[in-house]
């Protein structure tokens, strides 16, 4: 699967609001916020992705599944099935 980001990129400081109770659970269980959200963010920008690129190539995907309802697939005389 192809990456959605260079994971070799250099560390970036920045600052963030996280709700105070939220966080005091967090380091009292000793979680590495950094890897945490590092983690969240990926899968949230993966499931954007994906959603984009769906919306992106709707009309492709009608097409092709169009075409395969009444013509058929390439493999169909070939499955024993």
């Amino acid at each position: 699967m192809r990456e959605i980001f260079d994971k070799d990129a250099p560390k970036k400081a920045t600052n963030l609001s996280i709700n105070s109770s939220l966080l005091a659970e967090a380091k009292s269980l000793k979680l590495n916020l950094s890897a945490t959200l590092e983690r969240a963010l990926e899968a949230e920008v993966r499931l954007n992705k994906r959603q984009e690129w769906l919306t992106e190539n709707k009309q492709a995907i009608e097409n092709c599944n169009k075409l395969a309802e009444s013509s058929g697939l390439f493999s169909d005389k070939h499955r024993g099935f």
